[in-house]
């Protein structure tokens, strides 16, 4: 692969997300102390910090460490946007190795608070409460039919992502619009378990509760299924509202439940079409 790459990571502002403190969603977490249109920049920070002391980018980890790092890059995100702007926006946070930071806004669809902080992702066949994801939407969620290497450009997020758009084209997605309703999840060649969705981790529904493929805590060529550790997975894994385990694609049921979450949608449910 390429070594000329940027990380990069894809939020949410939504000026919704500033009712958070006033609505006590003290589970929220960062959204919760910080009254900001700004979906979990804690944790997007996080993973681009992660991924830079991986390769040793000394200029970004010292203009995004700490709290002073943070409080920066939301500063430079909201002025980014425009004080007049209400969102919803998916906005793309690009990072170059010299620690230079751009930010590019796209339209996203309205979505309910349930959809980014939820107290529980409800069973399958039950209705969702006001705290959990509200349907719709609901996505159809495919299998790719090419497996894939896992890599360090699947375990962090980078502009590397030959991976996940050759499997969005072979599933007929294409490029991220709002108006897709259709996710691939992508299948790790060694062994035909699930790493992750294109642009999502995915959710399913297992011996009474919700399980997301495993990730190791630093890049294995081994451990883990070989996918992103996403912004909104860990969000969901530190509250409990699932835990890792290993999923294979023969373990799969056609028309089955499931979830997916990202760092600009929160969560939403999906059904799997074989």
């Amino acid at each position: 692969m390429a070594s000329n790459f940027s990380l990069f990571t894809s939020l949410r502002f939504d000026i919704k997300l500033k009712q958070v403190p006033s609505k006590g969603l003290k589970y929220a977490g960062w959204n919760y102390h910080n009254e900001s249109p700004l979906y979990m920049l804690d944790f997007h920070r996080d993973r681009i910090l992660r991924a830079a002391t991986h390769w040793k980018w000394d200029k970004v980890i010292e203009k995004l460490s700490g709290d002073e790092g943070l409080t920066n890059l939301a500063k430079a995100a909201e002025d980014a946007v425009g004080p007049s702007e209400t969102g919803p926006f998916r906005l793309r946070i690009l990072v170059t190795k010299e620690g230079e930071i751009t930010f590019h806004k796209f339209d996203t669809p309205a979505l309910e608070i349930g959809n980014f902080f939820p107290e529980s992702l409800p069973a399958p066949g039950s209705s969702p409460g006001p705290n959990q994801p509200q349907v719709p939407p609901r996505f159809t969620v495919v299998v790719d039919n090419v497996d894939s290497s896992r890599s360090e450009y699947t375990h962090f997020k980078t502009t590397n992502r030959a991976v996940y758009d050759d499997a969005r084209t072979r599933a007929g997605i294409g490029s991220i619009s709002p108006a897709d309703r259709v996710e691939v999840l992508i299948v790790n060649e060694e062994d035909n378990t699930i790493m992750e969705g294109s642009t999502t981790t995915p959710y399913f529904w297992r011996d009474g509760r919700w399980v997301t493929p495993p990730v190791s805590a630093k890049y294995s060529s081994q451990d883990g299924s070989g996918g992103n550790d996403g912004t909104s997975r860990r969000w969901a894994l530190e509250r409990g509202l699932a835990v890792e385990q290993e999923i294979k694609t023969g373990q799969l049921v056609d028309g089955e439940e499931c979830y997916i979450s990202n760092g600009v949608s929160g969560f939403r449910a999906g059904c799997i079409k074989l």
